[in-house]
């Protein structure tokens, strides 16, 4: 199945999947990760010159033992 490139989803997984990052808050290189930077920007940090970060969702989980991640790798959503 293929997934939108920075849509966000719980996983109960003890590992990051493959194309997937936890949602952490962490700071990323934009020369990396461009076509994500593109979709959400500075939204949640980062310079927008070299660095963007993803969304830190830590502690929102409603089951313990569950993460949020973000798909950094997949469809490129385009608009109507």
């Amino acid at each position: 199945m293929d997934y939108y490139m920075g849509y966000i989803t719980v996983f109960p997984y003890t590992f990051e999947p493959m194309f997937w990052l936890w949602c952490k808050g962490q700071t990323l290189p934009i020369s990396q990760y461009s076509a994500l930077f593109a979709l959400i920007g500075t939204t949640y940090g980062g310079d927008g010159v070299t660095n963007f970060k993803i969304p830190n969702m830590q502690g929102l989980e409603a089951i313990p033992g569950l993460h949020y991640a973000i798909c950094i790798e997949g469809v490129f959503p385009s608009r109507p």
